[in-house]
């Protein structure tokens, strides 16, 4: 079988799984662009049809969707090319710009395509070729998408926080790799914690301090990881969001009342969880014995 001769020839296997990380990245790159306008698009139709009470008649729109249309360059709408779109090269062998117009190409691309690489090849080197190896792919890919979305639009879509917390209650279900009732527990804690926090939050200040897409992810992380590993996830999150909101308020100037996106912290202590959080959690326990 495939999967023996990986586990015989891990290097194979890890180099496999890196080629695949940055086709995945390309793919994700057009997720993280094109998912939110599709969402948009389709409230206004929904506003639309609420407000007329009724559905309005097909308008002349032209289709949008993952696969359509086809990708281009935003400054000359020239389409892109099969051998301009291998992830990595073709920026390096472009030098950064379009084919046809020399436009600047985002720094973004690359950057999501290497780094969907880099931790897919992680989570190769951590996991064995199996089932479990490509749950935690699915996983990772899913977070880094989650990532990209909030930081442009501070959202964490539905359409891909309920699939994974599906996804975590079903891999776990099938592999009993967390037991179930530890995920259904995770995933439960992991919403009302959060739930609870923003309606403390709320009900001091008057003010909302993060988004319900916030409570969806938490709770699809605590379904993936089970309860136990949720304060780890929290500690880690808010250390890094901590750490990174007061530098931005010190070296950018950042007042205290822009809002910074709290998903992408939770996206990547989940993802240190998945791979680290029970060695962390024997450290952490072994430092605070006597």
């Amino acid at each position: 079988m495939i999967v023996d001769w990986l586990l015989q020839h891990p290097a194979w296997w890890v180099g496999i799984v890196g080629v695949l990380g940055l086709v995945v990245g390309s793919f994700l790159n057009v997720v993280i662009l094109r998912l939110p306008r599709m969402l948009e698009a389709q409230w206004q139709r929904d506003c639309r049809e609420l407000l007329a009470e009724g559905e309005l008649p097909e308008e002349n729109v032209p289709a949008f969707s993952l696969a359509y249309p086809p990708s281009h360059c935003p400054a000359c709408s020239a389409p892109i090319r099969p051998w301009h779109n291998i992830p990595v090269l073709s920026y390096l062998a472009l030098r950064g710009r379009c084919a046809d117009c020399r436009a600047p190409i985002a720094l973004r691309y690359p950057l999501v395509e290497a780094a969907t690489a880099a931790i897919s090849v992680a989570v190769a080197l951590h996991v064995a070729p199996g089932l479990a190896a490509a749950a935690a792919l699915v996983f990772s890919w899913a977070l880094i998408a989650l990532t990209g979305i909030d930081i442009d639009h501070q959202l964490l879509p539905d359409d891909i926080t309920l699939p994974l917390l599906w996804a975590g209650l079903l891999f776990n279900l099938a592999t009993g790799t967390v037991p179930l009732a530890d995920a259904v527990a995770g995933a439960a804690a992991g919403y009302l914690l959060l739930w609870g926090v923003y309606w403390l939050f709320k009900l001091l200040t008057g003010k909302e301090g993060m988004g319900y897409g916030d409570f969806k992810l938490l709770a699809a992380l605590g379904a993936w990881l089970g309860w136990q590993l949720l304060p780890l996830v929290i500690l880690l999150s808010s250390l890094v969001g901590a750490v990174i909101g007061i530098a931005g308020m010190v070296l950018l100037g950042r007042g205290r009342d822009v809002p910074i996106p709290f998903g992408p912290y939770l996206a990547a202590a989940g993802w240190i969880a998945l791979l680290w959080g029970d060695p962390i959690i024997h450290y952490w326990f072994g430092m605070l014995q006597p």
